[in-house]
């Protein structure tokens, strides 16, 4: 890879098409979700490798729950899984784990298995993965509100002090906006997926499912993106 390539600092990835995936090979759709994990754990070394300081996966959103319920029950018991036995890699490359979503109603199995994964990884410096599970944008952006307002009752702060900063360092995690957002399976839409966050993000929508977005794909991507002319509003 050219070494002076630009390397985004935070990257989205809407994880779309592996139900789809597993269909299009007569297998049943939880396949496509135990494909992504091998997937997940190539992506992610190899944006740490790249120089990545921040990916954020959309693992699960609040509408999923909508699915059929042996799918969310299959999907609930792969998150326990994945957390506690195929995230070895994640101490290996030294990276932070965190979690962006609401608790509730998620079963406490997966929320011992995401709060384990976060403490054990608190002090890991090279990257952060942030996984966005039962994640909405409109949920976090209700749930900020709330809290500003309680600061605001308790006298915490004033209404000057509400900026475009203090609402970015008060979602559910103060990370940096998003330079690429990267949804896969070729659907066109956000899908409620970090809309404050991805405000002046480049978007890339690749017809490849998620199982099959390895390294040669993100380095696709990534060529995309360099190719982009960021001007934040600004004009050349």
């Amino acid at each position: 890879m050219n070494e002076e390539m630009k390397i985004p600092r935070h990257v989205g990835i809407i994880m779309d098409g592996n139900g789809r995936w597993a269909q299009e090979r007569g297998l049943p759709r939880t396949r496509g979700h135990k494909a992504a994990i091998a997937t997940i754990k190539e992506l992610c070394i190899h944006m740490v490798d790249l120089g990545v300081e921040c990916a954020s996966l959309y693992a699960f959103s609040t509408e999923n729950f909508k699915r059929d319920s042996k799918e969310v029950n299959f999907l609930m018991n792969l998150f326990v899984e994945t957390f506690n036995k195929e995230f070895d890699f994640v101490q290996e490359k030294d990276i932070r784990v965190v979690f962006s979503g609401r608790r509730e109603p998620l079963p406490t199995k997966v929320l011992e298995a995401m709060d384990k994964l976060e403490a054990d990884t608190k002090n890991n410096k090279s990257s952060i993965l942030n996984i966005c599970i039962n994640y909405g944008s409109h949920a976090e952006i209700v749930d900020m509100t709330k809290r500003m307002c309680e600061m605001y009752k308790e006298g915490k702060i004033e209404l000057e002090d509400i900026t475009e900063d203090f609402i970015q360092n008060n979602l559910y995690h103060a990370l940096p906006p998003l330079d690429f957002v990267i949804r896969t399976s070729g659907e066109l839409r956000l899908s409620n997926f970090m809309m404050f966050q991805a405000s002046y993000a480049e978007f890339y929508f690749p017809k490849v499912y998620f199982p099959d977005f390895g390294k040669e794909e993100f380095d696709k991507a990534l060529d995309v993106f360099n190719k982009r002319d960021r001007r934040f509003g600004g004009v050349k």
